[in-house]
């Protein structure tokens, strides 16, 4: 049997799931000749569903994300990686 204490983390396995929502729907974005970068960026400072393209489902799916919970891995993400 063992005796060491498994961690586990729902915060970063949503973030993997965030992460996984985002490349897609960049991809979606990329696909139909936007600058990806541009309309998300636009998306989360407007929570307008507009900027992001019906195609591949990608409106949809960003919509599941939190965008509080998204800002916050943004800037930890920026932060880890300087």
């Amino acid at each position: 049997m063992n005796e060491q204490t498994m961690t586990f983390s729902v915060h970063g396995e949503k973030e993997d799931e965030m992460r996984k929502t985002l490349v897609a729907v960049y991809d979606a974005l990329k696909e139909k000749g936007y600058n990806p970068i541009n309309q998300i960026v636009g998306y989360i400072l407007s929570e307008d569903p507009t900027y992001i393209t019906t195609y591949n489902n990608a409106r949809s799916l960003i919509r599941h994300i939190d965008r509080d919970e998204l800002l916050q891995a943004l800037v930890k993400s920026y932060l880890n990686d300087n």
